[in-house]
């Protein structure tokens, strides 16, 4: 038993669209916690860049006034260290500057600055008075050195009222992603729960089933499949049909000959010894005839279950032939059939030798029951390269290139009217089929309508 639970596409789809959409606001939440912030520190560092580069480009005239003009138009505060020692600032009275107000984490960093090598460095630095971070920003020149100073604002308040926004966003795309993960399975599962159903109507044997298209790829091709499937069972239901029909002919005609002659020899001629024996043979003959029938049904069972495993040898073809053929002498001295053989003396090959002389000896069969009026079969047996064709040829009805494809067919009966079913049980092209596939020999035939059927197949010739 499968005890792993199951979940309907319903559920399934719902789960997941939800799941997406917690993905896609978590990733929104956790971008808006930390990447904001450090996206925000970037531009104030990025901003204070591009104004040391302003700075660089000052002609020396007009110093002061465009100094004092970038700090307020960029929101920063500025004291300038002249060579000559006087200190001049810009825009130190902005809320939150710490410049001129003797820290002395600033004038650590700002002597440290004046120390080293580098013409413009960045500090990151925590204001005591104010509880919050900015930004130092040292430029050497050579009319002295500049610094920059750009407090970070708190971030907190933003941060809160966009959390507050994603709360709601969260929550909108979950309701949203359940709405269509509703009709999205609807509309998935419908047709689905439809094509389940009329498969399961087939299994009971309903089939009389109608398919729609639904609009979805993978829905259409699995309901053609099933639709498929339908056809091929009706046709197999039909042809078992007409298997049961012919079996039961067959069965039904040889036990009333033998219950009617068996009667008349116990009623009429159990005195009169010639009619007696040729009653008895009759019976005899009727009774190879069930026993025919029932051997090759198991032989085609066996072949389809393949039970057995091929036996190749090695033999001379033309000598089985020969024996199989003196099995007729008695169709030829009471029924005048006439059997032509075309085959050279010998030819040696490597086969399943029982299994293919059930093949010839159906091939036979089939052409006694279906030649012409000459009651002629031909058998020829001639050399094509490294191989041997052997033909079975009568000189009946023929065969319709509709019907070609479907003769060797186990279910299949002609409607076409043919000679008494002197041999054979009607099903000898399904055995003829299933040993040569399973020898991988080429076989076929080739036939016109009113005049005649030529079955063959090809076999490797030996030394």
């Amino acid at each position: 038993m499968n005890l792993k639970k199951k979940i309907n596409i319903n559920k399934f789809t719902l789960i997941w669209l939800v799941l997406f959409s917690v993905f896609i606001i978590l990733i929104l939440w956790l971008s808006t916690i930390f990447y904001y912030r450090y996206s925000y520190e970037m531009y104030q560092v990025k901003n204070m860049n591009q104004i040391a580069n302003k700075i660089l480009n000052i002609k020396e005239g007009s110093l002061n006034k465009q100094l004092e003009s970038l700090a307020y138009k960029n929101e920063v505060c500025m004291e300038v260290l002249w060579n000559d020692g006087n200190v001049s600032s810009y825009n130190t009275l902005m809320v939150g500057c710490e410049l001129n107000s003797n820290n002395n984490e600033i004038i650590r960093l700002q002597n440290e600055f004046l120390k080293s090598n580098d013409t413009t460095q960045t500090y990151r630095i925590k204001s005591h008075e104010y509880q919050a971070y900015a930004y130092l920003y040292g430029i050497k020149t050579n009319l002295g050195s500049i610094y920059l100073y750009s407090p970070l604002k708190d971030l907190s308040e933003v941060s809160k009222v966009l959390q507050s926004q994603l709360i709601f966003i969260t929550i909108l795309a979950v309701v949203i992603a359940s709405i269509i993960a509703y009709f999205l399975s609807k509309k998935l599962t419908n047709p689905i729960l439809e094509i389940t159903n009329k498969a399961r109507n087939l299994g009971k044997g309903n089939y009389k089933q109608t398919y729609e298209e639904s609009g979805i790829k993978e829905i259409d091709e699995l309901a053609s499949v099933l639709k498929n499937t339908q056809d091929e069972l009706v046709k197999t239901d039909e042809l078992r049909r007409d298997l049961m029909a012919n079996v039961s002919h067959d069965l039904k005609t040889p036990l009333t000959m033998i219950k009617a002659y068996a009667e008349m020899v116990r009623d009429l001629t159990y005195q009169d010894d010639e009619k007696r024996i040729n009653n008895c043979n009759v019976i005899m003959n009727e009774t190879d005839r069930l026993n025919l029938l029932v051997n090759d049904i198991l032989d085609l069972s066996k072949l389809e279950a393949d039970v057995k495993e091929l036996e190749i040898t090695k033999y001379d073809l033309v000598k089985e032939v020969k024996e199989i053929i003196k099995r007729y002498e008695i169709i030829k001295e009471t029924e005048n059939y006439n059997f032509v053989l075309e085959m050279p003396n010998k030819a040696m090959v490597i086969a399943d030798k029982n299994k293919l002389n059930q093949v010839i000896y159906n091939l036979i069969n089939n052409a006694i029951n279906h030649t012409g009026k000459d009651k002629t079969v031909t058998i020829r047996l001639s050399k094509k390269d490294n191989e041997y064709l052997f033909e079975v040829i009568d000189t009946g009805k023929g065969i319709s290139e509709e019907e070609i494809p479907l003769i060797w067919n186990k279910y299949y009966k002609s409607e076409k009217k043919h000679q008494r079913n002197v041999v054979g049980t009607g099903i000898g092209l399904s055995i003829v089929k299933s040993i040569l596939e399973k020898h991988q020999f080429k076989y076929g035939v080739s036939s016109k309508e009113n005049k005649g059927s030529n079955f063959y197949f090809y076999i490797k010739s030996v030394k």
